[in-house]
């Protein structure tokens, strides 16, 4: 499915690089790995190439797929009648899904909350890992311009 040197987004941990695929032997079992370097943390991942989509594994979005979040990061509605608690389980459901619109609505809502209010400690946290996330996909998207980057601030 994934080829060395591809960019990834691995839920949860952000945008990675396929480095290598190896071959190793556990119990007496050979299987293939993918060996993925994490931007975020600087970590080497490695994970059976045949339980990649278990792991919610994913290309990189591309460039028009970008626009359209752009779009909704801008213009989207934000539900912030809910109980912080009830707020808190959403958001951590969005950014493990591992799709670049949900974190977008994430980093969206809370950057939107921050300004009418401080953030308790959890959200704070979230809302950072949530931009980092965000941010190390962006990075990695083929054509994007600074502008469309700075369009998340």
């Amino acid at each position: 499915m994934f080829q060395i040197g591809d960019n990834i987004v691995y839920p949860m941990h952000g945008a990675g690089i396929i480095e290598a695929i190896e071959e190793k032997e556990f119990s007496g079992k050979k299987q293939q790995y993918y060996v993925i370097k994490m931007s975020i943390s600087n970590m080497q991942v490695m994970i059976p190439t045949h339980k990649i989509l278990n792991f919610s594994i994913r290309p990189v979005t591309d460039i028009l797929a970008l626009k359209h979040i752009i779009h909704i990061f801008q213009h989207g509605e934000s539900d912030s009648l809910l109980p912080w608690k009830q707020r808190y389980k959403v958001n951590t459901d969005k950014i493990k899904t591992g799709e670049i619109q949900k974190g977008a609505e994430v980093v969206r809502d809370l950057m939107r909350m921050k300004k009418e209010k401080a953030l308790n400690a959890s959200e704070k946290r979230m809302l950072d890992n949530a931009y980092e996330f965000l941010i190390s996909e962006l990075e990695v998207i083929k054509g994007i311009t600074e502008n469309q980057i700075k369009s998340f601030c």
